[in-house]
């Protein structure tokens, strides 16, 4: 789709930050147009999306941390379900032809990772929080409006995490703290949730090349097509941080702290990506010591 506008929502976020090369990469000639409203607005929405007429959109605006979609429950659905039932309604009426890349997320799945094996696209949506279940809501609900003719594509990226990422999410807060008892900021504890727990962890990069492989590719993908984007990789979330700490060359102890554990916290979620793999060509190529160097580097900035 080299040429093409592509609305994006969310730009100004984590993800979206690193989204430009990406695209650059890929698609030299795209150009990325900011939605510039929020969400919410229905009628902004729609006027927004009547003015670009883009050629493709990708929905990347939500509540993304966990604990805050937990907390304001309300803004979570508003804005993961609510907003995203708005932005397709105008595509899908203003620009039928254009693409909708929808990111969802593996928390959509849920209870389903206790089958103990890497979850292909085919597993049951069993959302275990609320910001899993504001993502299961919105696929199923854009699922709906493909035979209405919506050009739908459902894209579940699992955990993503590289620089500028906030610490509401594990890596970072590790990170944070890691960055701060290394300038002498914070006595050398720890505090930690569930160290137990094997996730599947990318580079944010990896994961915006995904995106713009998948905006390279959305002519050929068929209307309500999903795809994981995942390593395939377990890591514990205990090793994760023991190399944090040896990267920076800290000794720390570690306490676990109850209000960082998850009632019914999943010991494993890992995803297929071979479908990935086939229809777009992609396969994730940062060494996770570079994303785990990025990241303390980052932190170590912010602390200083």
């Amino acid at each position: 789709m080299a040429g093409t506008r592509v609305l994006v929502t969310g730009l100004g976020g984590f993800v979206g930050s690193h989204l430009p090369p990406a695209v650059a990469d890929v698609l030299p000639d795209a150009a990325l147009l900011p939605l510039g409203c929020d969400v919410r607005d229905a009628a902004a929405v729609r006027a927004a999306v009547e003015a670009m007429r883009p050629d493709a959109c990708l929905h990347l605006a939500a509540v993304s941390a966990i604990p805050r979609a937990r907390s304001e429950p309300d803004l979570a659905w508003a804005i993961n379900l609510g907003g995203t039932l708005n932005l397709a309604r105008a595509l899908r009426e203003l620009v039928p032809d254009a693409p909708f890349l929808f990111v969802s997320s593996a928390d959509a799945y849920g209870a389903s990772f206790r089958a103990g094996h890497a979850l292909g696209e085919d597993a049951p949506l069993a959302p275990q929080n609320t910001y899993g279940a504001t993502k299961a809501a919105a696929e199923l609900a854009l699922g709906a409006m493909v035979p209405e003719g919506l050009r739908l594509v459902r894209l579940r990226p699992f955990n993503h995490t590289g620089p500028g990422q906030g610490p509401d999410f594990v890596l970072p807060a590790f990170a944070r703290q890691v960055a701060l008892i290394r300038a002498g900021r914070q006595e050398p504890v720890l505090r930690t949730g569930n160290l137990a727990a094997s996730r599947d962890f990318l580079d944010v990069r990896d994961v915006c090349r995904a995106y713009a492989l998948c905006l390279r590719e959305a002519a050929a993908l068929e209307p309500g097509s999903v795809l994981n984007i995942a390593s395939g990789i377990p890591r514990r979330i205990g090793d994760v941080l023991q190399a944090l700490l040896d990267l920076a060359g800290v000794e720390a102890q570690v306490e676990t702290e109850a209000g960082r554990l998850r009632a019914g916290d999943i010991p494993l979620a890992i995803g297929n990506a071979s479908r990935a793999r086939t229809l777009l060509g992609w396969a994730p190529h940062i060494p996770w010591e570079q994303t785990l160097s990025d990241v303390l580097e980052d932190w170590t900035g912010r602390v200083s």
